[in-house]
């Protein structure tokens, strides 16, 4: 297993709608099992394929013990919202702000073998669940919010310098960061993607 290197806002694959998954093997096995590794590395709650630099629906999750991973995740959500919580994003870092979720998530997909899986969600789990599927459609928590958060979030974004930002999380990162994904591998050659 490898740590891998988290992609930060303004690197196209975090805007580009993910493939399916249709190759079920070693290289995804591998995949699920190094975004499990990277997102409790950096103490993620969820962590979706695009942010490691590979456009494939899958993300792993981990909520209050409860933890796993969805591979082409289908969400049906409610019809009502829940309390409003500050999200805030491991693409993102140093930004957070309330954020409008469905109050409950059924969510079905399969696992890394290709076997039928399905979760039905409530607070915080429905909360990521919702977040993570949102990364696989090119979708960042900032694009949901409104009015005076939304300017704010686009300011606080306009004015930092994500290159010095990313500079100091990858430098802080760097002793845990393992090799990333390349040649054969999955997502290799992908639009977006990034050695």
């Amino acid at each position: 297993m490898a740590i891998l290197n988290i992609r930060i806002i303004g690197d196209p694959v975090l805007r580009t709608v993910a493939d399916p998954v249709t190759d079920f093997g070693p290289e995804l096995a591998k995949l699920v099992a190094d975004m499990t590794e990277t997102m409790e590395d950096v103490d993620g709650a969820g962590l979706a394929a695009p942010q490691v630099g590979v456009s494939k629906r899958v993300f792993t999750y981990r909520i209050n013990g409860v933890e796993g991973h969805i591979v082409n995740p289908v969400l049906e959500n409610s019809e009502d919202f829940q309390a409003d919580h500050v999200e805030g994003c491991l693409s993102i870092p140093g930004l957070g702000f309330p954020v409008k979720r469905f109050r409950t998530t059924r969510i079905t997909g399969v696992d890394k073998d290709n076997n039928p899986v399905e979760v039905a969600a409530e607070d915080l789990l429905a909360r990521c669940f919702q977040h993570e599927n949102d990364h696989l459609d090119g979708v960042l928590f900032t694009d949901r919010l409104e009015g005076e958060d939304r300017k704010a979030a686009l300011r606080s974004i306009r004015n930092a310098n994500y290159d010095a930002v990313m500079e100091r999380t990858t430098a802080k990162r760097a002793k845990t960061v393992g090799s990333s994904f390349g040649g054969a591998a999955f997502g290799a050659g992908a639009a977006g993607t990034k050695g």
